[in-house]
């Protein structure tokens, strides 16, 4: 049987979009839009286009909102329609049938046997992560994907083993959450119509912000986090930074980008809101290092930083609102 792909393309000869290519902050932002990015990319598409949504992000309680694509922006954009995908058959007969019909499929799999993921949890640990898998072909026991920075093959036994092919998966194993998605037939705006398409999507979320400073509301929980975080291992520690730090970190740098692709399409004004996120994003880098070395220390932290944070958080919304809201 010949391979099932979406696109035709080779790991060893994939060109990365920029955002993963370049020196960022954030090498990586988390799964799923780390693999939207590239998976647009891979479809030429341009990803940035996208990104309005990230000034919308919040303080969730226990974690920073797990940003994320919203679907309505990736059909009004790209003309992508994404779908659930009911599993009911073995996995692999899924995919092997929606690549087969040119769908990508974004499935969450065990980084366990994700051969990309080596150094981490590769043949180390069992962590869920979500791939968009691009190509199949079963009778090889092979599978591309889009994960993280990149496009990878697996093969073998990480192809049997991912996908539960030696045996059933223990009853308590439920099966994942699998997204579909189709290519509308209607063409995506280009050029300028993308441009305006996109400061659309930008005005629709300064709308929706969130109704408090979300630094205000993390910096009470981030001290008294400290507390406890004191006497928990060092894994805790890497698992509270990627739900706090890291999440807004990476964010607002996504943020950064976007603005700056703005003024590469004439949008003026736009430098001070710049400046701010870019302080916020790297902020939360230097702050990754002090909460770090404070744990290990025993020693508290100076939260200035977070009141900073807030300060410029709420500058760079009123100025994005006054400009782009003055009509509302």
């Amino acid at each position: 049987m010949m391979t099932r792909n979406v696109f035709p393309l080779d790991p060893n000869r994939y060109d990365r979009h920029v955002i993963h290519a370049g020196d960022r902050q954030w090498a990586e932002t988390n799964c799923y839009v780390d693999v939207w990015i590239e998976l647009l990319h891979a479809w030429k598409f341009d990803p940035i286009a996208a990104l309005p949504f990230t000034l919308s992000i919040d303080f969730e309680g226990d974690q920073w909102t797990f940003f994320k694509f919203p679907l309505s922006h990736l059909d009004d954009l790209y003309s992508l329609d994404v779908q659930e995908l009911a599993i009911w058959h073995p996995l692999e007969s899924h995919l092997e049938e929606q690549v087969g019909m040119g769908r990508p499929v974004l499935v969450e799999l065990d980084s366990y046997f994700l051969p990309d993921t080596a150094g981490t949890s590769y043949q180390r640990e069992h962590v869920k992560s979500t791939v968009a898998v691009i190509a199949m072909d079963v009778s090889k026991h092979s599978m591309g994907y889009f994960h993280g920075q990149g496009y990878y093959h697996l093969s073998g036994d990480d192809f049997d083993n991912i996908l539960h092919r030696n045996g059933k998966p223990h009853p308590s194993v439920l099966p994942p959450y699998v997204e579909i998605v189709k290519r509308r037939t209607r063409p995506s705006p280009t050029g300028d119509a993308l441009t305006q398409a996109s400061l659309d999507r930008l005005r629709e979320v300064l709308r929706r912000l969130p109704d408090t400073n979300p630094f205000e509301k993390f910096r009470p929980k981030f001290e008294s986090d400290l507390t406890w975080l004191a006497d928990r291992p060092i894994e805790t520690f890497h698992q509270y930074s990627f739900a706090t730090l890291r999440q807004f970190g990476a964010c607002y740098e996504l943020t950064t980008t976007y603005l700056r692709w703005l003024l590469q399409r004439g949008v003026t004004g736009l430098d001070p809101a710049i400046g701010l996120f870019e302080s916020l994003s790297n902020g939360a880098k230097t702050m990754q290092f002090q909460l770090a070395r404070a744990l290990a220390r025993k020693r508290p932290m100076n939260l200035a930083a977070v009141d900073q944070m807030a300060e410029s958080w709420q500058v760079a919304m009123d100025d994005l609102k006054s400009r782009f809201l003055t009509s509302d």
